[in-house]
């Protein structure tokens, strides 16, 4: 009994996370309890209480502790730990960590999360939004964009220019917009609604690229020559980082600079001498400034000792002397510009590198910042573009559109993909804006823009396939009524630029999040690196043992919550208490499990992908459901939007418990993964999802005009002219609605044989006859049937279409 007191006690003192000073007093009362409980003699209790005390020695006094447990272990991690090259460090040191840091605490801190502001636009960005973006948008004609023009037309190009779309990100001072990321992103997410083409175009100036690095790291001279250029639209920038034999691993990349003297207008300087080969760059076709990323080398030592200088970047016109670059590539037949260009000997000034000379070779952390930022905001806001205007689209189709003599939204088959396309678009809209905010906040996300990135365009993906599904015919057949064919075609563009998902979800979102998000693994390898052997010693002391501290508290943590499933966990209240319960519980196994697997496999983790991959799936589900919480918080826990918070947490749920059960199913150390999962699943692993109630709740949402249908669907955009197909679909919907009472009355009648009639019109008129409706109820049966047949209409095309290349609805 005493032992099993004490057990139970020191599983508390875990629990709580108690520091080291009252672990080592109730070690030493342990010690003490034990020798009474035991009934040991003098001798014996004192022998007991001596090496408690040692013990306790030991690991409160540092210069012990480092001489007998820490240097020893300490060597064997610098012989263990695998040298990281320049690109792989820079890589995980940039950026910053933000609430990934709290799922990685195992205790995330929701109070937090909740005090930060709600995302909103200033006054001068919403302006934008329904002036010079509502405009650009009712200019933009889709079908004639990628079918006809297979460009944006001059006007479009133009307006863009005038309007600072491509100098949203650029400071007032120097011309442009200075808009925050969040109204970046609300921009792009409006055009993305229209036209995927005009959304890839207006962003790419606004991501990574020429303006961003500016930014951040160039002169002065060149902030003030390129900064308001870039902004009044006078240069269209690009950047050349992608090429033949470097897409995903662009620290591969085989393009060389060398530093030389040569001559530039007539003068002779000490320049740098290029060539290289890129391609699937965006704007390129169009662009009159080239950003370029290359590999510097200095074999004459002009510029210092060191002869491999590394990645570098550059600014470069495009009509410098032996470049080549005009012609175009044909993404999935999405005509915005995009193409490769080559550079044979291309001479260039040293000032023309990003920052000057003394930034040659620091290239790679450039870019890693930046893409971080880039990958938070644009892709995001397209994929929400597109799945907002899908949401809004096909529930009200589903609605409209008849089979079997009822709506097919109202078949539980297209009922659970609505319930998908609802969920999924909240979670989007929820995780777009958390986002966004943390980058308006100074963060740089490094580990959460690759999981936003990766989610959200699967989502996106996930939403377009079932819209299609529920749409059929209609979604198939292009032409100028199909609001879904085009972002249905493009969807495989955004899963593959900054960063293939594949390697995104297998490779960075854990990979780099488990030692970048971590509290204690980047801080042991920093140590572990130090040249400066006693100060990386000392550094390990004290990081070493406050993991190992970290990790048995963590550990005890998710054994009681997965006994309680997480009941006792201190949240705050509210609707959503069992959520944030739910998600404390599984940080804590998530980081048990992270600590386990990176003890166990060590390095061999890295080439792990599958498990890796698996874990990339709970740490961005959990990163979801913690935006979808915030979100839920910041609207004033709305309880119309109650289903959609409880689906979208539940899909995620599905996804982190199975996500679990197949990681310990496939963990090689076998007797290491039945011990986990027993210790973080003691009650076993039931991954379910969304129940079918919850479901029909979210996607009847969808199915009629409301307010919460306006939120889920806001910041796309609506026309007003019942010529354009999202249009006719938002009116089609209430007049079908308004009709539906009256069709009942005459199905009745029919059904009791009161009356009869072949055709709709038919029976309308035998109704109208017999006083079973009355005539304004006659007028909106006839005006739901025509606004019901324009929806469902398709387009056709003359024989010799795809001979004259165009179209005639």
């Amino acid at each position: 009994m005493t032992i099993m007191v004490l057990i139970i006690a020191f599983l508390g003192l875990a629990y709580f996370r108690v520091d080291l000073r009252i672990w080592s007093a109730a070690l030493l009362v342990a010690a003490v309890v034990v020798g009474f409980a035991l009934n040991l003699p003098t001798g014996g209790m004192m022998t007991l209480v001596v090496v408690a005390a040692i013990i306790v020695a030991i690991l409160n006094l540092p210069f012990l502790r480092q001489q007998i447990l820490t240097r020893p272990l300490f060597d064997l991690f610098r012989r263990m730990l695998p040298t990281l090259s320049d690109t792989e460090r820079e890589a995980l040191e940039a950026g910053t960590v933000g609430w990934d840091g709290e799922l990685f605490s195992g205790d995330p801190d929701w109070q937090k999360l909740f005090a930060q502001p709600e995302p909103a636009l200033s006054e001068a960005e919403q302006a934008f939004l329904d002036g010079p973006a509502e405009e650009l948008c009712r200019m933009l004609d889709d079908w004639q964009i990628v079918e006809i023009e297979k460009d944006l037309p001059p006007e479009v190009w133009q307006y863009l220019k005038e309007q600072r779309f491509f100098g949203m990100i650029i400071p007032p001072e120097y011309g442009g917009l200075g808009f925050s990321a969040l109204a970046h992103s609300a921009v792009i997410m409006k055009i993305a609604s229209r036209s995927i083409t005009a959304a890839v175009t207006a962003m790419v100036p606004n991501s990574l690229g020429p303006a961003e690095l500016l930014l951040h790291y160039g002169t002065d001279e060149q902030k003030d020559h390129y900064l308001p250029r870039l902004a009044r639209g006078e240069e269209v920038p690009c950047f050349a980082l992608t090429g033949p034999e470097a897409g995903s691993d662009a620290a591969a990349m085989p393009d060389r600079g060398v530093v030389c003297k040569g001559t530039f207008k007539g003068e002779e300087i000490v320049g740098i001498r290029l060539n290289w080969d890129k391609r699937y760059i965006t704007l390129g076709p169009v662009a009159t400034l080239l950003g370029l990323a290359f590999k510097l080398d200095d074999p004459d030592h002009l510029l210092g000792k060191r002869e491999n200088l590394g990645i570098t970047l550059a600014l470069i016109p495009t009509d410098t002397p032996g470049i080549t670059i005009g012609s175009r590539h044909n993404p999935l037949d999405m005509p915005f510009m995009n193409g490769p260009n080559q550079g044979k000997d291309v001479f260039i000034p040293l000032d023309w590198v990003i920052g000057g000379a003394e930034r040659a070779g620091q290239g790679w952390r450039m870019l890693m910042e930046s893409l971080g930022v880039g990958r938070s905001i644009s892709l995001p806001a397209l994929s929400t573009g597109a799945g907002k205007m899908a949401c809004r689209a096909t529930g009200a189709y589903a609605r409209i559109r008849r089979q079997f003599r009822l709506p097919i939204g109202q078949m539980e088959g297209v009922e659970e993909a609505l319930a998908r396309i609802a969920g999924l678009s909240y979670q989007l809209e929820a995780v777009r804006s958390l986002t966004c905010a943390a980058v308006d906040r100074g963060e740089k996300p490094a580990v959460l823009s690759a999981v936003v990135k990766y989610n959200a365009t699967e989502r996106m993906r996930q939403i377009l396939n079932d819209a299609m599904d529920v749409q059929g015919g209609s979604g198939i057949c292009l032409g100028p009524r199909n609001l879904l064919g085009r972002p249905y075609q493009a969807i495989p563009i955004g899963i593959t630029v900054e960063g293939a998902n594949i390697l995104t979800r297998t490779l960075i979102v854990f990979g780099q999040g488990a030692i970048r998000s971590h509290p204690y693994v980047l801080k042991e390898m920093q140590a572990v690196a130090n040249p400066d052997r006693a100060a990386g010693l000392r550094a390990f002391d004290d990081h070493f043992f406050a993991h190992v501290g970290f990790s048995i508290s963590t550990g005890v943590r998710a054994f009681v919550s997965g006994l309680t499933g997480g009941r006792l966990l201190k949240v705050p209240e509210g609707p959503e208490q069992r959520i944030l319960q739910r998600l404390t519980r599984f940080s804590s196994t998530f980081v048990v499990t992270a600590d386990t697997a990176m003890l166990v496999l060590g390095g061999q983790l890295k080439r792990k992908e599958k498990l890796s991959g698996r874990m990339a799936d709970i740490l961005s589900n959990l990163y979801l459901a913690s935006a979808v919480v915030k979100q839920f918080e910041d609207r004033g826990r709305p309880e119309g939007e109650r289903p959609l918070l409880e689906w979208a947490c539940a899909e995620s749920f599905r996804v982190i418990e199975g996500s679990f059960a197949e990681f310990f199913r496939n963990f090689p150390n076998r007797p290491v993964a039945w011990f986990l999962r027993l210790a973080t699943f003691p009650l076993g692993i039931r991954p379910t999802a969304p129940n079918d109630k919850l479901g029909h709740q979210v996607a009847s949402l969808l199915m009629e005009p409301s307010p919460l249908r306006d939120r889920l669907t806001a910041g796309i955009y609506l026309p007003g002219d019942l010529h354009e197909p999202l249009a006719r679909i938002d009116d089609a919907l209430i007049k079908v609605i308004a009709a539906e009472t009256a069709e009942k009355k005459l199905r009745e009648a029919q059904r009791q044989g009161r009356l009869s009639g072949t055709t709709e019109n038919e029976l309308v008129e035998a109704g109208l006859a017999a006083g079973t409706i009355t005539a304004e109820e006659a007028e909106a049966i006839r005006l739901a049937s025509a606004a019901r047949s324009e929806v469902i209409r398709v387009d056709d095309f003359p024989p010799d279409y795809r001979d004259k290349g165009c179209a005639d609805e």
